[in-house]
């Protein structure tokens, strides 16, 4: 099945695997993540790492959340570090989509035995709205 922006998820995912690979399961978030970073500067990838959106209720400003990476502007990647993902860990991922206005997303956890991914659509994407990125 062929997956909007499947090449470049697969790209991500595979330097998720070079970093579990590298590392094994054990560790905190914060050190995948900097060596996904590293791992993505490596293969010299274009991305962004903790990028803020500011959450709205009602047009209320309400607070400020940040996706782990963006990658091309395009991809959001949510990392995790936990034994097993739990519906939760998904609603976050799908949130941040929704709140960047961004068709797809990776929600990776590297604190599992084998690395976890899970693909994100996001059913409320308008390609129309202007993103704040």
């Amino acid at each position: 099945m062929e997956y909007q922006h499947s090449g470049l998820t697969g790209d991500i995912i595979v330097a998720a695997m070079e970093v579990h690979k590298e590392l094994g399961c054990g560790f905190q978030e914060v050190i995948y993540q900097r060596s996904l970073e590293a791992e993505f500067t490596i293969r010299r990838m274009s991305f962004s790492r903790e990028i803020e959106i500011i959450v709205h209720y009602k047009n209320i400003d309400v607070g400020v959340r940040r996706v782990d990476f963006l990658v091309n502007n395009i991809i959001s990647v949510e990392l995790k570090a936990v034994t097993h993902l739990e519906d939760v860990h998904l609603a976050q991922a799908l949130n941040y989509l929704e709140a960047y206005n961004l068709e797809v997303g990776l929600l990776l956890n590297l604190g599992a035995k084998r690395l976890e991914v899970k693909r994100l659509y996001n059913k409320r994407f308008n390609p129309y709205k202007i993103n704040e990125k």
